[in-house]
């Protein structure tokens, strides 16, 4: 008896997994997803979330089981050689332009243990745990993985494709031949986090704290509850290994706590790297996640990207495998998610070099210099201003907007208020604004019906938008119409009804 075929089958069971299980489920597609623990990890590692992930988890049916685990992030307050405060990190004022509170920060294993609960709730996806994969191969046909079980017993199963979601060490990616570019950034430091008491609350800042500090940068954030995570920089000659114990831990935190103030949650030395994956794509297989990418955490972008990847990559192998579109969709994966992953890297590190510039005399220019720019009074930037956009792949360049986040509005329904994806679902739609030409509607009649496009004129009873998101959204950008795709980029801006044709051709390459 030959091996069972899926559709697609993912190896690793962590947050990238587990989204890309949870959305190519959610599209009907047999899914196999596997991974080596039997278990979610019980120590917190990411700890940053945002508003578009959190928009992933609403399509996800996630939000009111992961929403009691977090909390709005807290400004970050980034001070100088001389303690005095140089930057500020914030977020955008609301009404907020996806409908949550644009960053947060969460508590990991009890998040993780709802997104698989809802992995194993889909009939259609196939959760093993306990298997180590120990081969891949591939032929025009199929991928097949070869695992091994806790108990030695070898299995194969199957699949149209494979998706590497198996961490910074992937076993995937190696057997692929996929290689990794150093982006330039390799630094040890100690990450600790700590449940503090509420003696040892009253010592601590109450915004995170970026210690942009010569003999030891490090970072203070404000987790959930009585959560905070301390990211301490490890000086020339130091032992890791020692640092990360206990007794090496506290005299480290002795500015801020001592023993009596709090418990040790977990201590783990890393090399903060910035890796991206050369390529994503090897014929059947793809990586995502951690296996694609590494970034040090200054703004908490990790396991963000990685969702990113999964949300990217889900609707394009839906869409190819449901035989809508073409295998060319496929390769627009990589294209957006190499050139987002890697220009996000490299403003994570500059904020990096900033905070760990270890030349008193250079730090002290740094200092002068940002509160030059500012005319010595520090104002709030949002996080969100650091995103890049997406800048190649399924969508048209040079077009208004295009590659960047379409807003979800509140919708007006009767006395409730509720979020524009519930209500309209995802998928392909375009937005037309209110004043929008008449022609626009017949402009769209000829759209592939296998694209199973959604029209909707703001300014309708359909369309009943709160706050004004939306509307402000078509006055910034200027344009009468906005395509969105399924993972909520817009594809393309129209300022006309005879713009949207040649745009329709565009997107015609890729669907039949």
């Amino acid at each position: 008896m030959g091996a069972e075929m899926f559709d697609v089958a993912i190896v690793g069971l962590g947050p990238t997994g587990e989204v890309a299980a949870g959305l190519l489920g959610g599209h009907g597609l047999k899914v196999w997803v596997g991974d080596r623990l039997p278990d979610v990890y019980d120590k917190p590692r990411a700890i940053a979330l945002d508003h578009e992930i959190m928009r992933v988890f609403q399509e996800l049916n996630l939000v009111d089981a992961i929403e009691p685990f977090t909390e709005p992030f807290t400004n970050s307050e980034f001070f100088g050689v001389d303690g005095q405060l140089i930057k500020c990190m914030s977020t955008v004022a609301e009404p907020y332009p996806l409908a949550y509170t644009p960053s947060l920060v969460f508590s990991q294993p009890p998040v993780e243990e709802a997104m698989r609960a809802h992995v194993r709730s889909l009939p259609n996806v196939t959760v093993s745990l306990g298997q180590t994969v120990t081969a891949v191969t591939q032929d025009s046909a199929a991928a097949t993985l070869t695992m091994v079980n806790e108990q030695g017993l070898s299995s194969q199963v199957q699949a149209r494709y494979v998706i590497g979601c198996d961490g910074a060490s992937s076993f995937v990616r190696g057997q692929m031949g996929l290689t990794l570019q150093d982006l330039g950034f390799d630094e040890p430091w100690l990450v600790v986090d700590v449940l503090v008491n509420e003696q040892g609350l009253k010592k601590l800042p109450k915004t995170s704290v970026q210690y942009c500090e010569p003999e030891r940068p490090c970072t203070l954030v404000i987790g959930p509850k009585n959560h905070r995570r301390w990211e301490i920089s490890i000086n020339p000659g130091e032992d890791p290994q020692h640092l990360a114990t206990p007794e090496g831990t506290w005299p480290l935190l002795a500015r801020w706590l001592t023993p009596d103030d709090a418990t040790l949650w977990r201590q783990a030395s890393y090399r903060f790297h910035a890796l991206v994956a050369q390529d994503w794509r090897q014929g059947r297989v793809f990586l995502a996640g951690d296996a694609a990418h590494q970034q040090p955490p200054f703004l908490g972008q990790g396991m963000c990207q990685g969702v990113r990847d999964a949300a990217n990559l889900s609707w394009k192998l839906a869409a190819v495998l449901a035989g809508r579109a073409q295998d060319s969709l496929l390769d627009t994966y990589a294209q957006e998610r190499k050139a987002h992953v890697s220009e996000l890297t490299r403003r994570i590190k500059g904020i990096g070099q900033l905070v760990g510039e270890r030349d008193v005399a250079k730090a002290r220019e740094r200092d002068a210099h940002l509160l030059a720019e500012c005319g010595g009074v520090v104002l709030p930037m949002p996080r969100q201003n650091v995103q890049p956009a997406l800048s190649e792949g399924c969508l048209v360049p040079g077009s208004a907007a295009a590659g960047t986040l379409f807003p979800q509005a509140w919708w007006q329904h009767g006395a409730h208020k509720q979020r524009m994806d519930t209500v309209l679902g995802t998928g392909w739609r375009v937005f037309l604004a209110a004043g929008a030409d008449a022609g626009c509607e017949g402009a769209l009649a000829s759209v592939p019906a296998s694209l199973k496009l959604k029209v909707i004129r703001l300014g309708t009873p359909e369309a009943p938008e709160c706050d004004g998101v939306l509307a402000q959204w078509f006055t910034t950008h200027g344009c009468q119409a906005a395509w969105v795709r399924p993972d909520h980029y817009v594809f393309a801006t129209a300022h006309s009804a005879a713009e949207l044709s040649p745009q329709m051709q565009i997107l015609r390459t890729f669907f039949s």
